[in-house]
C-alpha cells in the first residue's frame, strides 16, 4: 500500500481505476444473463439445430428491427462471459448456456431467473442501512417482515423460489450420485430435512435401490406434493425440523444450515442426532450435509469469489452464512457430534458425514 508521500505511476492509478470500473458494472452480465434467459435465447439456438446468425436470432426473437444492434451487443457480452460461442458469425452454445435450457433435466434457469429479480437484488441496496438499524437482515430491512413471511404472504414467489430449489436440487442429486453415491449405500433409510418436492431425495432413491427415503417438510408444502410422488420408496411428512425428525440411518440436509445462525444449526443438528440415534442402524447412522465450506486462505481455487458471494446472499437475505471448516466442527461440537468427514466433489459445494 501506498504512503502518503509515495508516488504512484500513472499505469496503477489507470490499473487501480479498470478494476474500480469493473466492479461498479460487473451487475450487468447479471442482467445480460437474465434478460437472455426471458427472451429465450439457449433455448432459440438449441432448437436451431446448429450455429446461429445474428439476422436469424433476431428474426426468431421478433424483435424491433431498429434495434438489432442492441442484440448484438447483448450476444457480444454473452460470448465474453463464455455463455455463447461466437465462429464464422454465428452463435453456438457453450456447456453453461446448455444448464440454461429449458427442456435440460439439469436446468438452472429458474434458479437464475429467481436470483437475479428485483425481490433477492433489492436487499443489497439497504446494507448499509441494515448496519446501523435493529433488523435481523437487510432483507427485512427492506421488506419489513423476513424472508419466510415474504414467501409466506406472495403465492407467485413462493412458486418461483420453490421451482428455483428444485431445479438445484436436481442438478445437485444427479451430481451426488455420478460422484459420492457410497455415502448412501449401507443405508436403509434416509430423511431428506426440508426437502422441498423432494427433487434430491428421488434421484438418490432412484439410484440406491430399497432404500426408505422420507421427505420432512412444512404442512403447506407436503399438502402441495400431495399425490405428485412417482416413487414407491419416497413419502412425506409434515413437520417443524426444530421440533422433530423422524427416525432414520441418516439425515439429509441440502443447502439447509447455511440459512440459519450457528444456534439455530445447533438445534436442527440435535434434532438429527436423535434421529439418527433412534434408527435401527446399528452404527448409529449419520447426518449428511451438501453446503459450502469456505478456505479463504486457498487464494487458488477458483469457488472462492462464488462462496464469498453467496456468504453476501445469507447475509442479505436470511441471518445465516457459509462456514469455515472450523465453523462447521464448532456446530458440530456444540450439538454433541464425534467427528465428522467433508468430500469436496461438488464445485462450490462439500458432502460433509457427520457422526454421532
Amino acid at each position: 500500500m501506498a504512503s502518503k508521500n509515495e508516488v504512484v505511476s500513472s499505469q496503477e492509478l489507470l490499473e487501480a481505476q479498470a478494476h474500480l470500473w469493473n466492479h461498479i458494472f460487473s451487475y450487468i452480465n447479471s442482467m445480460a444473463l437474465k434478460c437472455a434467459l426471458q427472451l429465450g435465447i439457449p433455448d432459440i439456438i438449441h432448437k436451431h439445430g446448429h450455429p446461429i446468425t445474428l439476422p436469424q436470432l433476431a428474426d426468431a426473437l421478433l424483435i424491433n428491427k431498429l434495434k438489432s444492434h442492441g442484440l448484438y451487443r447483448l450476444m457480444r457480452i454473452l460470448v465474453d462471459s463464455h455463455f455463447f460461442h461466437y465462429e464464422g458469425e454465428a452463435y453456438s452454445l457453450t456447456t453453461a448456456s446448455r444448464l440454461l435450457l429449458r427442456d435440460n433435466p439439469h436446468s438452472l434457469a429458474p434458479f437464475a431467473l429467481v436470483f437475479t429479480d428485483p425481490i433477492m437484488m433489492d436487499p443489497f441496496h439497504h446494507v448499509s442501512e441494515w448496519f446501523r438499524d435493529d433488523c435481523p437482515s437487510p432483507f427485512v430491512t427492506t421488506n419489513g417482515m423476513n424472508y419466510w413471511e415474504f414467501v409466506g404472504s406472495d403465492e407467485k414467489w413462493n412458486r418461483l423460489f420453490n421451482e428455483a430449489m428444485t431445479s438445484d436440487g436436481r442438478f445437485v442429486g444427479s451430481m451426488i450420485v455420478k460422484e459420492c453415491k457410497h455415502v448412501f449405500e449401507g443405508l436403509k433409510s434416509v430423511v431428506d430435512v426440508a426437502g422441498g418436492s423432494g427433487a434430491v431425495v428421488k434421484t438418490i432413491a432412484e439410484a440406491v435401490p430399497g432404500m426408505e427415503c422420507i421427505v420432512l417438510e412444512l404442512p403447506h408444502v407436503v399438502a402441495a406434493m400431495e399425490g405428485l410422488s412417482d416413487h414407491e420408496n419416497i413419502r412425506f411428512v409434515s413437520g417443524d425440523m426444530f421440533e422433530f425428525i423422524p427416525p432414520a440411518d441418516a439425515c439429509f440436509l441440502k443447502w439447509i444450515m447455511h440459512g440459519w445462525n450457528d444456534e439455530k444449526c445447533v438445534k436442527i443438528l440435535e434434532k438429527c442426532k436423535e434421529a439418527v440415534i433412534g434408527s435401527e442402524n446399528v452404527k448409529g447412522g449419520k447426518v449428511i450435509i451438501v453446503d459450502m465450506v469456505v478456505d479463504v486462505e486457498k487464494e487458488e481455487e477458483k469457488g472462492t469469489g462464488t462462496q464469498l458471494f453467496m456468504d453476501m446472499v445469507m447475509m442479505a437475505q436470511f441471518t445465516g452464512k457459509e462456514r469455515s471448516e472450523k465453523e462447521w466442527a464448532n456446530v458440530f461440537e456444540a450439538a454433541g457430534f464425534k467427528d465428522y468427514k467433508i468430500t469436496p466433489v461438488l464445485g462450490t459445494r462439500s458432502v460433509i458425514e457427520v457422526f454421532p
